[in-house]
């Protein structure tokens, strides 16, 4: 309830008499992306994260397997003791995501590599950017729920208009098509 009586977000009669008018007085914001008016923000973005997705696993895990090669080299050299290190190169591979994710989607483009190969972007549901740890906690949300509810993840995007997955309204978060949000600058015509 709002401080004089009414619900937050309730249809009510203004005061310069226009029934039906949508009061939002601060309790909650509005969905910025609605995909009945703007159904070209979702077309394909499901599609597109699959091989964004790819790609972002391709950055992640070149500088992990260079990782792994350097630790195997440098126990040969040191006669096995450098070996030792490889007890740090799981934890150092997950830090290593967890730190790519997040200052990827807490960057000014609010999106991973691979995202913005695919031309995505991620935004919250009223349309704020990515922050680092909105983007650290989309990716461990993400591998957590993958390995407990594998296929549930997934399918739950074709069924919702926003094309969201689960650790996606988990979040509260919006992948859309970055081309359509921030149309490129058409050439000046000379007449």
């Amino acid at each position: 309830m709002s401080c004089d009586g009414g619900f937050a977000g309730e249809r009510t009669m203004s005061d310069s008499g226009n029934s039906g008018a949508w009061r939002n007085d601060g309790a909650m914001q509005p969905h910025a992306y609605d995909p009945y008016l703007h159904p070209e923000l979702f077309r394909g973005v499901a599609t597109r994260r699959v091989f964004a997705f790819l790609i972002d696993m391709v950055v992640i895990s070149v500088p992990v397997i260079l990782g792994y090669i350097f630790i195997a080299l440098f126990g040969v050299v040191t006669l096995g003791i450098g070996w030792a290190l490889f007890w740090l190169a799981w934890p150092a591979s997950v830090i290593w995501a967890i730190v790519y994710y997040g200052a990827c989607i807490g960057g000014p483009s609010s999106a991973t590599i691979g995202m913005r190969v695919m031309d995505l972007e991620l935004r919250t549901w009223y349309g704020a950017p990515g922050y680092f740890v909105l983007g650290a906690t989309h990716a461990v949300l993400f591998w957590v729920t993958v390995s407990f509810l594998s296929p549930f993840v997934v399918l739950v995007g074709p069924f919702n208009g926003r094309r969201r997955l689960l650790h996606d309204f988990v979040l509260g978060t919006v992948v859309i098509n970055n081309s359509v949000r921030a149309p490129a600058p058409q050439a000046a015509r000379p007449y």
